[in-house]
């Protein structure tokens, strides 16, 4: 059994819906492993759980784990591999896309978290590397110099875009369009959720399905 959820962005909490399908599919909470899409953006060694916005998210939920751990930089390399391998949950965090897989690239950690099976949860940058495929956007505020296609961990065959509505003519047309030539695309706006469970796609909240530059809202 596999599941992965593809967050958007939320502003305060997770919805009921949303929290009811945590709850079902977090039946293993052992250990929360929280991958940084910031991962230089700190002032000293001490992680404070509390500062980090989808940590509050899961505690407004009651979803408590025995254990906690953040990667970034601040964390060795083996001992980042050994806590994903034995997580119960592994969350990408948002921030920016690019950081973030660089930081699974440098310590190697890709195949880690494919080999896993625990539940795996990603946000806005964290769900975009999650995808099979992403675009790096200077619009997005990237830390790119031009637009370009990415491979992201590939859980699930499609491709996936967060914070769709901030400009919609560029973040769809502009450059999701053609992506869907290639692949179909989920373009989630704000407080929305993908949950892919064995394969089955659900949805929560406005999602764009884009497919050979044909689009369609889908509203659940």
């Amino acid at each position: 059994m596999s599941t992965h959820y593809y967050f958007s962005w939320f502003n305060d909490f997770f919805p009921e819906k949303l929290v009811k399908w945590l709850q079902e599919d977090l039946q293993d909470r052992q250990s929360l492993v929280m991958i940084s899409a910031q991962p230089s953006n700190y002032e000293d060694m001490q992680i404070n759980f509390e500062d980090i916005t989808e940590w509050t998210w899961l505690q407004q939920a009651n979803l408590m784990f025995d254990k906690y751990h953040f990667i970034d930089y601040r964390m060795q390399k083996e001992e980042a591999r050994q806590w994903i391998q034995n997580a119960s949950v592994i969350f990408l965090s948002g921030g920016d896309p690019v950081q973030q897989n660089k930081v699974l690239a440098e310590y190697e950690l890709t195949d880690v978290i494919k080999n896993s099976k625990a539940v795996i949860l990603g946000a806005s940058a964290g769900a975009l590397n999650m995808s099979a495929k992403w675009v790096t956007s200077r619009n997005a505020a990237h830390t790119v110099e031009i637009d370009t296609i990415q491979n992201g961990l590939g859980f699930d065959p499609f491709a996936y875009e967060s914070h769709s509505q901030r400009d919609y003519t560029s973040f769809v047309q502009g450059y999701l369009f053609p992506l869907s030539e290639e692949i179909d695309v989920y373009a989630a706006e704000q407080e929305s959720a993908i949950r892919v469970k064995d394969g089955k796609i659900e949805i929560m909240g406005p999602v764009y399905y884009i497919s050979r530059s044909k689009i369609q809202k889908i509203s659940v």
